[in-house]
């Protein structure tokens, strides 16, 4: 049971994946969770290092789609300035808005990696999906309300799945 919350890699930011590191591994899209994964929850208008790592992938042709639980609207608003699509209510930690992004993709499973900043939504939906996952670290330290409740408990599952998986440590990229 607790696998099904394992990252496939822990890496400390999105922005520091790079289409090189991607490409190597076979991933040829990025399936993204938006709040304090890609955006900050309370700054919804993005860094520049975010519009120059969306850019860097774009060049390189890999599409980096949202898979958020927030309203159509909140995510269409979020995303709108950087053009992406998105798949909003996507009911993580159910892999149904996973499964529904590589698939609109034209993609197989083993192609795209989601990305997110927590075990609960993000690593649970995508290991259930059967995608590879990347645990990031959170880009702010405080969450919405909602979320300050799973970090309570994925802070004893960390501590679990690091005891079972000596292997899993914070990287600065896919290749350390």
């Amino acid at each position: 049971m607790l696998n099904n919350f394992k990252p496939t890699w822990m890496v400390n930011a999105i922005y520091d994946l790079t289409p090189a590191q991607l490409q190597a591994h076979g991933i040829k899209a990025v399936l993204t969770d938006l709040d304090n994964t890609l955006i900050a929850w309370n700054n919804p208008n993005g860094t520049p290092q975010l519009k120059a790592w969306l850019a860097q992938l774009e060049a390189a042709g890999i599409p980096v789609m949202v898979v958020s639980n927030n309203s159509h609207q909140r995510v269409e608003r979020a995303v709108a300035p950087f053009n992406l699509p998105f798949i909003s209510r996507a009911n993580k930690p159910l892999a149904g808005g996973i499964t529904k992004a590589h698939q609109q993709l034209g993609l197989s499973r083993h192609e795209v990696v989601m990305v997110g900043d927590q075990l609960i939504t993000d690593m649970h939906a995508g290991n259930v999906a059967g995608v590879r996952t990347i645990l990031v670290k959170p880009i702010i330290d405080s969450d919405a309300w909602n979320t300050s409740i799973n970090r309570f408990f994925e802070k004893y599952m960390m501590q679990q799945l690091l005891k079972k998986h000596t292997d899993l440590t914070w990287r600065e990229d896919l290749n350390d």
